[in-house]
């Protein structure tokens, strides 16, 4: 009878031990799942991904920050920040004081969007049986002057402020290790910015300098990240406008 009672409380033990050892490795896999770079959302205390200072957006406030001399696109970097879990592309151009990132994201990661629901998306990827590209227009191309649309699988955020801490933090590590001497780095998922930037980046691309677009850049990237009023034309636009008129 004794043993019996011995063997019953020996199965309680062994049963109660394996529960827990089950919990605490469920515990332990969730966490590390939130420190990692698949999960920006968690807001986890001592979350490795937010050690140290912050490294992303406005650092210095020096008058004229966005006053660019020179500007330049890095495949480098467009590469390896596209290459961040739960980024679906990214274009980063560099001037000489600062890193301008335009990313849109995917379904990589979770928690890329701080706040909202699908009332905040610029996407609509709900279907359509329409057999169309854009129901808006009934075309049925893309266009290739732009690199986010209204019906694209990579999602936009409309307000940068709405990205994520963590993966904002997540990218300016990545840019600051490969272009340590950037004063500031401004992140941004916009899907008009985008636009426009993926044309700084198609004429960088063609072996064009990018020179003549140096001021239409700042106003662009105040717009986007100071509250300036002004939005300049896109590339493409300011360049059949000055055809036209060499036309005229």
């Amino acid at each position: 009878m004794k043993n019996r009672a011995t063997y019953r409380t020996l199965l309680v033990f062994l049963s109660a031990a394996a529960i827990m050892a089950v919990s605490l490795t469920g515990c332990n896999y969730e966490r590390k799942v939130q420190d990692s770079t698949f999960d920006y959302g968690s807001k986890q205390k001592g979350d490795p991904k937010m050690i140290g200072s912050r490294m992303y957006g406005t650092t210095s406030n020096v008058p004229g920050q966005h006053d660019n001399h020179w500007l330049e696109y890095s495949s480098l970097l467009s590469t390896d920040v596209s290459n961040i879990n739960g980024v679906a592309a990214a274009i980063v151009m560099l001037t000489d004081k600062n890193a301008y990132v335009s990313i849109s994201t995917d379904w990589t990661a979770a928690g890329t969007r701080k706040s909202g629901g699908r009332g905040t998306r610029e996407q609509d990827n709900s279907g359509s049986t329409e057999g169309v590209y854009n129901v808006d227009n009934g075309s049925p191309y893309w266009n290739n002057q732009r690199i986010v649309g209204p019906y694209n699988s990579q999602l936009t955020i409309n307000d940068h402020n709405q990205i994520s801490s963590e993966l904002k933090q997540t990218i300016a590590v990545h840019i600051r290790r490969l272009a340590p001497t950037v004063q500031e780095v401004h992140i941004s998922a916009n899907k008009e910015f985008a636009n426009h930037i993926i044309q700084y980046a198609q004429e960088a691309w063609a072996g064009r300098s990018l020179t003549p677009w140096l001021n239409s850049f700042n106003t662009l990237v105040k717009h986007q990240f100071v509250g300036g009023n002004a939005v300049p034309e896109l590339i493409n636009v300011q360049k059949q406008r000055a055809k036209n008129e060499r036309n005229q």
